[in-house]
């Protein structure tokens, strides 16, 4: 199943709907056009507020208001990359913040919506940034067990793994780093185990995985 069945097929929310907002009216109409359609609402009132309650293992998508008092939702955008934060950013504007939601755009924010927005591009926007922040999530999580499980080799072992991912025999390999066949199988099926890899397709898609160049 795709992440986009799983997620027309799910009771569940995928994830929460943060919003970040000084203008309580603002909120409490995001948050009641949001829930009447199943989704999980969390609001907060200040830049501050929500970096203080966010949790970076949460997976959903934040609606930031660009401009407001205290930390702007451009500061709140710094702290999220400085956290390594992997979640999706909806730039909420007014008429006149263009150029700020520009400038969270090349800073890696998804997209902005200018208020007073429209409610059903809100909700195919939220839909659609949820499905990325399962992506994002997905894509991450392969990532760090690649890196793990490419922790474990040794010196010897990544350097034949480079020639395995790249096509060459193990005689070829044997010849290249000046070592007995033997000795490569050994590498090969020490590789194979620490990467809990059955082929050798398998072990490609665990370097892919890790992004790691060998």
């Amino acid at each position: 199943m795709s992440i986009t069945d799983y997620l027309t097929a799910s009771p569940q929310p995928l994830g929460t709907v943060f919003v970040v907002d000084d203008d309580e009216a603002v909120r409490d109409s995001i948050r009641w056009l949001l829930e009447s359609s199943n989704y999980k609402v969390e609001l907060f009132d200040s830049g501050e507020s929500f970096m203080t309650h966010y949790q970076p293992d949460q997976v959903g998508v934040l609606l930031l208001d660009v401009r407001m008092n205290g930390m702007s939702g451009l500061e709140v955008q710094d702290h999220l990359i400085a956290r390594k934060s992997d979640l999706p950013i909806i730039m909420l504007t007014a008429y006149g913040d263009v150029q700020m939601a520009v400038t969270a755009l090349k800073k890696g924010a998804v997209d902005f919506i200018e208020k007073p927005f429209d409610h059903a591009a809100l909700r195919q926007l939220v839909e659609k940034m949820l499905v990325e922040a399962v992506r994002r999530r997905s894509q991450n999580g392969r990532e760090l067990i690649g890196r793990q499980k490419m922790a474990k080799l040794t010196p010897r072992e990544r350097q034949v793994l480079e020639r395995i991912v790249s096509g060459r025999l193990n005689k070829q390999i044997a010849d290249d780093l000046g070592i007995s066949i033997k000795t490569v199988e050994a590498h090969r099926a020490s590789i194979m185990d620490k990467t809990a890899s059955g082929t050798v397709a398998d072990l490609m898609r665990v370097v892919m995985d890790s992004g790691e160049r060998l």
